[in-house]
């Protein structure tokens, strides 16, 4: 959600400054701004819509200076216009900001009454109007930054910015991820690594309640208390942050693609060297002496979970409690001893998930955390970090970090099963086997892209759409509707097939398709049994199964789309990729922006 740039180099700052937030582009955001000094004179522009529309802006009226600050602004208070965009200025100030100030409407009236006036409907206004204050009543730059953070409530990332201190930025994080990227003779703040990454190679990440005075030649860090922080300097892999589509259409489109090829990387990361076991690198973690599962996500990383639910209880025999964590948070359930406490988070950043995270530290025996990004708030708070592999995703719509966090966590739950003795040893070796040789079964899912274009342009008519699954199926399915509702706004619910008579039926007529996730399984006869229910009712049928479900199944229904035999409990993997694809060109079908849908941030930073 929202994305911050700022530049102190030896360059013109616009065009990095417009370069950068590119890159942050997935975050998703609805406006865009810059602001520079130059000559001590602090100017902005800015624009509603994509950054192409900055960028014409900034060909009519062009911003000079080697020193600004950058924004791309997902709404939350104020509507996205031009007035409410970042940077917000208030006199010498300007202030780009990610988050939400929760006291900000008593500030505002504090400021009110001291005759101040607003000019926009946001909350990062009355940082800057306060800041300002600060200013007029003698104090310098950076106390007046500083004076400003100590009001404040809420979570947020700042960056400040002031006329006459052209070689000065103030940035502060509190809830919220920042990073200061070091050059030669030059200084960078960016959201994330990616930002940065033209930019520098090394990088500083604020702390929590951290705030920083950064000039050209120096970076003085503080904590919350006002203390000095030695906060460390670290090289960051490029290759990491690439953000091209390698010829792809969208970046969603390679994504999908790459799964093979990441899927193959985690798996080898967490075998053992004779690929008999599991292994948790620079972790010590015996399942022995868990009681209970507490696992806590958000969107798809929730659905993770619940797939991973039926593992660890199937083969590990572990009980497990899935929550959404902005549910979590707030419920505050008891935790009992012997209790590990597992977060899902692509970004790790996650708001409501980092939130559920901080509930359970000291009240859970450990706390593990499944991510994509290794230095992020909620690896670096957790006691095991567990990193997917998956690579810099910057479609909105997650597809190849989903299909990590559920390798991941298979392998964990292989690893549980191993530690209690729940599993033969030949069993899981045989597991394992099939896990390592799951990418070139993926590889083959993948040419079935072509018909599942096609049917994707049938369903691309519809207005509404069911899916069904059993078991394992079952989060899939409530994936599969999410993936479709979240890029071609087609309406799509999910429900467990047993579901169906207890009133989802009631929908069904010819005009709904129903998506049915059936492999042939322990529980195929029972989906076959719900699929001749929608039938029954002349609604059709889109099957998604193997070679002996489609022979056993197929009569009468209206697509089926036939996957390779696998083991069911790898399944889920598998299965994702179709649930994708067709996501995926039902969008395109429809002409909607894949890759950074209407109303969607990447990264959930706020509440």
């Amino acid at each position: 959600m929202c994305g911050i740039v700022g530049v102190l180099g030896n360059h013109e700052a616009a065009p990095l400054l417009v370069e950068a937030l590119k890159r942050l582009e997935y975050r998703g955001y609805d406006s865009a701004g810059i602001a520079t000094v130059h000559d001590g004179r602090l100017d902005r522009r800015r624009a509603v819509g994509k950054l192409v529309n900055l960028s014409d802006l900034l060909v009519h009226e062009p911003l000079t200076g080697k020193s600004g600050i950058g924004h791309t602004r997902w709404a939350t208070h104020g509507a996205p216009t031009v007035d409410n965009a970042h940077p917000h200025r208030a006199g010498p100030v300007a202030v780009v900001h990610n988050g939400i100030i929760e006291n900000f409407r008593e500030l505002r009236a504090e400021l009110a009454d001291a005759g101040i006036q607003f000019q926009t409907e946001t909350d990062t206004e009355t940082v800057a109007m306060m800041t300002q204050k600060h200013l007029d009543q003698g104090m310098s730059p950076a106390d007046a930054a500083r004076a400003t953070l100590a009001r404040l409530h809420g979570a947020f990332a700042l960056a400040f910015l002031f006329e006459g201190e052209d070689d000065l930025i103030v940035a502060a994080r509190k809830g919220s991820p920042l990073a200061i990227g070091h050059g030669d003779g030059e200084m960078f703040v960016g959201s994330d690594a990616i930002a940065l990454a033209p930019l520098t190679d090394e990088i500083t990440y604020l702390e929590e309640g951290d705030s920083a005075v950064i000039t050209r030649t120096s970076l003085e860090i503080r904590t919350e208390a006002g203390e000095i922080a030695n906060r460390e300097k670290r090289k960051i892999q490029l290759n990491s942050t690439r953000v091209d589509k390698a010829g792809h259409k969208h970046f969603m489109a390679k994504e999908i693609a790459e799964q093979p090829t990441v899927i193959g990387e985690a798996v080898r990361h967490y075998l053992t060297q004779d690929g008999t076991g599991v292994k948790l690198p620079g972790a010590d973690l015996d399942f022995t002496k868990v009681d209970r599962l507490t696992m806590v996500a958000c969107g798809t990383a929730f659905y993770a979970c619940l797939t991973a639910k039926y593992w660890f209880e199937q083969l590990a025999g572990i009980p497990v409690e899935v929550d959404i964590a902005s549910e979590f948070r707030y419920r505050e359930p008891p935790i009992s001893k012997g209790t590990v406490a597992l977060f899902v988070s692509q970004s790790g950043e996650t708001a409501d998930t980092l939130a559920a995270l901080r509930y359970c530290e000291g009240k859970a025996d450990k706390i593990l955390s499944v991510v994509n990004v290794a230095e992020s708030s909620i690896a670096r708070e957790s006691d095991i970090a567990l990193p997917i592999l998956a690579g810099t995703e910057i479609g909105v719509a997650s597809t190849k970090a989903f299909t990590c966090q559920l390798t991941v966590l298979l392998m964990l739950a292989l690893k549980a099963a191993q530690d209690r003795g729940a599993i033969k040893a030949t069993k899981c070796t045989d597991l394992l086997s099939k896990l390592r040789a799951l990418p070139s079964v993926l590889n083959e899912t993948l040419d079935c892209e072509s018909q599942l274009e096609d049917t994707a342009r049938k369903l691309a008519e519809a207005k509404d759409i069911l899916f069904l699954g059993r078991g394992l199926m079952y989060p899939l399915a409530l994936e599969g509707a999410l993936k479709l509702k979240e890029i071609s706004y087609i309406h799509a619910e999910a429900y467990a097939s047993g579901e169906l008579k207890h009133g989802p039926i009631a929908l069904i007529d010819k005009h709904v398709p129903v998506v049915v996730l059936a492999p042939k399984d322990a529980l195929f006869e029972k989906s076959i049994s719900n699929m001749q229910e929608v039938m029954a009712r002349n609604g059709k049928v889109l099957l998604i199964t193997d070679k002996p479900g489609a022979k056993e199944g197929g009569d009468g229904v209206w697509q089926t789309v036939v996957l390779p035999e696998i083991d069911p409990v790898l399944s889920p993997i598998l299965y994702a990729i179709p649930a994708q694809l067709l996501a995926y060109h039902t969008a395109v079908a429809k002409g909607t922006d894949v890759d950074q849908p209407r109303n969607l941030a990447k990264s959930v930073t706020v509440e």
